[in-house]
């Protein structure tokens, strides 16, 4: 069977949930071939070629460019039996396996490895058990290969480490999948149910000495959380470490888990971690306990702190806008930042970042979320609601458009000149805005102080939660119209 793998969006980086299945897909005698439209123009010969099409969906950013893609596929060839697979799968069924106007005849989420090899194994499209709306959900634990990377557009295509003037080609690989926690806000939990399944070691360090030999410099464990598994983490990284001394990595992990294996981090830190990307999400406890992030604000504080002590940084994500936001609660997560010296450490898209609501979120019967909501928009993938205080959606608004054009446009802003505009346009709304930025804010630096000079980061300027910039939709737009 002749089987088209398809990424639309993977966080910048070349995307492992093609380059893990077409392994597993080749060693059942499947001829493979792979685009990733993050990168690269869409095909149509490579639809033409195909027996099978399956698109990789991960994420929401992912999802909403998969969907647009996937129609042109089968207003293309209507008889192609078409796949989407991935954490977002099931997402919005009613649009993607609708009788008439369906795009997939198959949707697989969790570990979806077994089911996607079932489904090319399949010859019939007639008889995939998946067409009606039914989605795959595959737990069990099966066997991993090493990723076919070789498949993929060289690393110089991708997000790079940056750190000041110095670049280093980069790539991601996974030490687990699922996670064992159950944020409400989180599409995880929706499907894992608190599940984790671990990548074998030697599969890890096999799929980074891939790419070392492209020519990688720094590795991110996309890992939703790479300390589910602590002692898993810690061996994997020790290894990598052992077998390639100059490489340098980040991770994903809680602010629970940050505190909560303390003891961990002098080894992080000696095996080349330069920095944690966390979900701080608010510093309003009341928020924090509505997701049930396990954490709190000064939890927040003690991890910033903990992980400087050993020369590692946090780049939080933060989302600052929910159903029951306050402006204030806005205004206190800027003085956060500015207060731990962490300006350069977050991406300007998170001060923008919309809560959203996906078929089956934890959140929906929330009764700070249920009388906001007013009905599912499935294009978008997400339930629509307004916030309870008048403007904050329009500022919200104001702020994606800023943050897309800072981060994107031919001329991107720095860090600080994006968070200056960012906390001017939150102050001119806020009560108490006409207060000098003396006495309005904390001094910078005053809870915590980062080293100085350049903080490292990775190039990619966007986010897995937030909706796809004008440029992605323009790609896929240009690709679906042959244009």
């Amino acid at each position: 069977m002749r089987v088209l793998l398809v990424s639309t969006y993977e966080l910048g980086h070349q995307p492992v949930h093609v380059a893990s299945p077409a392994a597993a897909l080749r060693a059942k005698g499947h001829e493979v071939r792979a685009i990733d439209v993050s990168v690269e123009p869409w095909d149509r010969d490579l639809v033409d070629w195909a027996d099978r099409v399956a698109f990789s969906v991960p994420m929401h950013t992912a999802m909403r460019m998969a969907v647009a893609l996937a129609a042109s596929v089968r207003a293309q060839r209507p008889e192609l039996p078409v796949c989407l697979y991935g954490l977002y799968a099931g997402i919005s069924r009613d649009l993607t396996t609708a009788t008439a106007t369906g795009i997939a005849d198959r949707l697989i989420a969790g570990e979806y490895e077994p089911a996607l090899l079932a489904w090319a194994d399949d010859a019939g499209r007639a008889s995939a058990p998946g067409i009606g709306g039914d989605v795959v959900v595959h737990l069990g634990r099966s066997g991993f290969s090493t990723p076919a990377r070789d498949l993929l557009p060289p690393l110089e295509r991708y997000a790079r480490l940056v750190l000041g003037d110095e670049e280093k080609l980069a790539g991601a690989v996974e030490a687990s999948h699922g996670c064992s926690h159950r944020c409400r806000h989180c599409p995880l939990p929706v499907v894992y149910d608190g599940r984790l399944r671990v990548v074998p070691e030697d599969v890890v360090v096999s799929d980074v000495a891939q790419l070392v030999t492209m020519g990688a410099g720094h590795v991110s464990f996309a890992d939703p959380d790479f300390l589910n598994g602590p002692r898993h983490a810690m061996r994997v990284a020790q290894a990598v470490h052992s077998c390639f001394p100059h490489l340098s990595f980040d991770c994903t992990t809680k602010v629970e888990h940050i505190l909560a294996h303390q003891d961990l981090w002098p080894a992080m830190a000696k095996a080349g971690c330069l920095f944690v990307v966390s979900a701080f999400e608010s510093v309003d406890d009341t928020t924090l306990r509505i997701l049930d992030k396990g954490h709190t604000a000064a939890g927040e504080s003690a991890a910033v702190t903990l992980l400087r002590r050993h020369g590692i940084e946090v780049r939080p994500s933060w989302l600052p806008f929910t159903p029951w936001t306050k402006t204030a609660e806005v205004v206190a997560m800027l003085d956060f930042v500015v207060a731990h010296d962490l300006v350069a450490n977050v991406d300007a898209v998170q001060y923008a970042i919309r809560l959203l609501l996906p078929e089956g979120s934890l959140l929906l019967s929330a009764p700070e979320v249920s009388p906001r909501l007013h009905h599912y928009d499935a294009a978008r993938l997400s339930w629509v609601w307004t916030a309870g205080e008048a403007g904050l959606d329009d500022l919200q608004a104001e702020l994606a458009a800023l943050v897309e054009a800072a981060g994107t446009g031919p001329a991107a802003l720095r860090a600080g000149d994006t968070f200056a505009e960012v906390d001017a346009r939150v102050r001119a709304r806020a009560p108490g805005r006409g207060m000098s930025s003396a006495t309005a804010r904390p001094h910078h630096g005053s809870r915590s102080k980062g080293p100085a000079g350049p903080r490292p980061r990775l190039s990619e300027p966007w986010f897995c939660c937030s909706e796809p910039t004008s440029a992605q939709q323009e790609a896929v737009s240009t690709g679906v119209n042959g244009v």
